[in-house]
């Protein structure tokens, strides 16, 4: 069977250019890969095509051969000069960073021919504050882990009089390539750990790793507002990166304590307000705490348990639209406790005369007691 044009298999014109090509070779890569296909032999064989027709476009002299002679510039039984050997850009190279997209290898790295460069880790620190303070917002500061260049060996890792040498698994690339049937694996460099370097005398102070820890103070400032479990970042503050790379980034938590008045509810906040059963049957002023202060409403005649009053903008400004939310009074009649003889006789004529004057003074026990009738009856 005639073989297929190798331009036509990778969907890019005669003309196209090595980006063109590699980026057309990484898409059908990733779609006919055989982990990604398993037990299915077409793709096998499209993967394998794709493969050689990548391999010989992105060599110069084969490409040049196949332009001017077709399969037969390329067939080493051909006897037109078929057969070159794997060039700088070819099949191994391309696929190492393939293969990484498929099964996430070097995330976080920078592939070429170089050690890995790898970007340092984000770290967390989990700060408590109180309710005013999130409402109100203030600047503090925190101690953080941090690392810095080693005083003893300005960086290099390696003791006084010596220097780091070129790893000898790697070659200084910081990365080996392992062959597995028709298809190579790029992957870090077990000795050197993808620095290619290897230091033969450490660092007594660092142990050879050119940083020492110590602890650093940062300011912080907590936005009003700010709600648990949002989190503040400090750009650069996390671990440094590998090879160079950048650091990572210092994520600062809230944690709001528990307030012993409010429940927060978002903007909003709740809180319980208890009454004495005089000042609910007879109303009158009374005097709530928020958290700018206290502030005095009145509350109407007949006040039951468990109504709620509204405080508009006594709550707390939102940390983003500026929008500042309310306080919900929810109301506890209390019943008084360690009464004296007095006042128990004082108490049995109010229920005598309350229950002289009808149901009108207890709406809603009457009301309940006529549920009670129709359920039995």
């Amino acid at each position: 069977m005639a073989k297929r044009d190798f331009y036509e298999i990778l969907g890019v014109a005669k003309g196209a250019s090595e980006d063109e090509i590699k980026k057309s070779y990484r898409k059908l890569a990733m779609k006919y890969h055989p982990d990604r296909n398993p037990d299915n032999k077409e793709a096998e064989e499209k993967f394998k095509e794709v493969k050689e027709a990548y391999e010989m476009l992105t060599n110069p002299e084969k490409r040049e051969a196949y332009d001017r002679y077709g399969h037969a510039g390329v067939d080493p039984n051909s006897g037109m000069g078929g057969g070159f050997g794997g060039g700088a850009g070819g099949f191994g190279d391309a696929f190492g960073d393939i293969f990484g997209d498929i099964f996430g290898g070097g995330r976080g790295g920078r592939g070429g021919g170089g050690p890995q460069v790898y970007r340092g880790a984000d770290l967390r620190y989990n700060l408590e504050i109180t309710l005013e303070q999130a409402a109100h917002g203030f600047d503090t500061t925190i101690r953080v882990p941090s690392w810095d260049k080693c005083d003893t060996c300005h960086g290099s890792g390696a003791k006084a009089g010596t220097q780091p040498v070129t790893c000898t698994t790697c070659a200084g690339h910081g990365q080996v390539r392992m062959q597995q049937g028709f298809f190579s694996i790029q992957q870090t460099c077990p000795k050197c750990h993808g620095s290619g370097k290897i230091i033969p005398e450490p660092c007594a102070a660092c142990g050879g790793a050119g940083r020492i820890k110590r602890n650093k103070t940062l300011e912080v400032k907590i936005p009003a507002g700010i709600d648990n479990g949002m989190r503040i970042r400090s750009s650069g503050n996390g671990e440094p990166g590998t090879n160079g790379g950048p650091p990572g980034d210092l994520y600062v938590e809230i944690h709001i304590k528990q307030h012993a008045v409010f429940q927060r509810e978002g903007d909003d906040l709740h809180c319980e307000m208890p009454i004495s059963f005089s000042k609910a049957a007879l109303g009158g002023e009374i005097e709530v705490p928020t958290l700018t202060g206290k502030v005095s409403f009145t509350v109407p005649e007949g006040t039951q348990t468990g109504k709620t009053f509204r405080l508009k903008g006594k709550g707390i400004k939102n940390v983003r639209s500026g929008y500042t939310g309310d306080l919900f009074c929810h109301v506890a009649v209390e019943t008084p406790v360690k009464l004296t003889d007095k006042q128990k006789d004082l108490l049995r004529e109010f229920e005598r005369l309350t229950t002289e004057g009808g149901s009108k003074h207890s709406p809603q026990s009457k009301g309940w007691m006529d549920k009670v009738k129709d359920f039995f009856e």
